[in-house]
């Protein structure tokens, strides 16, 4: 395996097609064995994310919380922090945003929604400043870090849930009480505003990452923090403000999602978006407009394959099955467009001679 020194857009370009079609191929494999017609179930995975407005609005409703999120994971990873904490980070701005909706039930909406959005903000901050400061000071492994504080964030909302915050009124299930109706975020053209205020957030995190003193120096730490000793960027701070941000806007999501997907919080709130998001990160290179491309895809993705399973009888397993080939193809793409294999002549005398590529 060896790294490629330069790679053209044409190159990329043509890898990355002829994953899709690697993917598409394999799927079909698949599909047959379950006695399908593979171009049916394809198209019915179209029709089932853009068929009608309702589905149409789905698919913009599972977008929302991988672009928020997506964006807050990709401005730790520019740095090289391995946030993998974004579903604990989620669940924490929930509870703090539901902490302000439950306790003030009759602010006014404008007033509610605005401090539970600060509350996101601050619940999913804090609890990514806790790695944050522990690799600031002491240099520690923050993937672990973030990776466990998730599990201490859900068991605390399921003890909430189940303990505390347990509505009396659910007759004995254990449900956290919804929140009034000025603690839901109201509909922009069928659809909660999340989506305004994603489109908003790519706009907002594109300028800051790429036309901010802040935000070079973030990147500047990523490529290199001996560079950025030299250039005298303070390691610390960078660090520490960073990864408030990247926690902040995963809060949001979790604001987001209890306020206009659950009306409550529950330890459902996540959904698996932290974990979902490293993906569609990773896939939209850390650049904000292409993770409101990727995250688009991904969510047409989930809800095609929920669709097929109706349509078709699909086994929910199957249609994970169908999903994760694809996503196996295209991941596996970024591999060869940073790296080559090459094949050595066992044969030959001359060491090292390479005889293809």
């Amino acid at each position: 395996m060896i790294k490629r020194s330069e790679v053209t857009k044409l190159e990329s370009l043509t890898i990355r097609l002829a994953a899709i079609i690697l993917a598409l191929l394999t799927s079909s494999l698949l599909i047959l064995a379950l006695n399908l017609e593979p171009l049916l179930v394809y198209k019915a995975m179209l029709k089932g994310a853009f068929g009608t407005a309702y589905r149409f609005r789905e698919t913009v409703i599972k977008a929302v919380p991988l672009i928020i999120t997506s964006l807050g994971i990709a401005i730790a990873f520019r740095m090289q922090f391995w946030n993998i904490g974004g579903e604990g980070q989620i669940a924490m701005g929930a509870f703090f945003a539901s902490f302000v909706a439950l306790k003030n039930p009759d602010l006014s909406q404008p007033v509610l929604l605005t401090l539970m959005a600060l509350a996101g903000i601050i619940g999913g901050g804090l609890w990514a400043l806790i790695p944050a400061f522990l690799k600031a000071q002491w240099g520690t492994n923050e993937t672990i870090i973030t990776l466990m504080m998730n599990y201490i964030a859900l068991k605390w909302i399921t003890y909430l849930q189940y303990g505390p915050w347990k509505d009396p009124k659910a007759l004995g299930f254990p449900k956290i009480p919804n929140f009034s109706d000025n603690g839901i975020l109201p509909k922009v053209l069928g659809v909660h505003m999340g989506w305004i205020i994603a489109l908003i957030l790519i706009v907002l995190v594109y300028i800051f990452m790429n036309h901010t003193k802040k935000g070079y120096e973030i990147a500047v730490l990523g490529e290199s923090e001996n560079t950025a000793r030299y250039a005298g960027i303070n390691i610390k701070k960078t660090i520490i403000i960073a990864i408030l941000f990247s926690g902040g806007l995963c809060g949001l999501t979790g604001m987001i999602q209890a306020s206009a997907v659950s009306n409550t919080l529950s330890v459902e709130v996540s959904g698996g978006v932290g974990y979902t998001a490293i993906i569609t990160t990773w896939l939209a290179f850390l650049k904000a407009p292409v993770i409101l491309l990727v995250s688009v895809l991904f969510a047409v993705l989930l809800q095609g394959g929920s669709f097929i399973q109706t349509a078709f009888g699909i086994p929910q397993a199957a249609a994970q099955l169908l999903q994760g080939m694809i996503l196996f193809f295209v991941l596996g793409s970024e591999f060869f467009v940073r790296y080559k294999i090459v094949f050595k002549n066992p044969f030959t005398r001359t060491a090292g001679k390479e005889v293809g590529a």
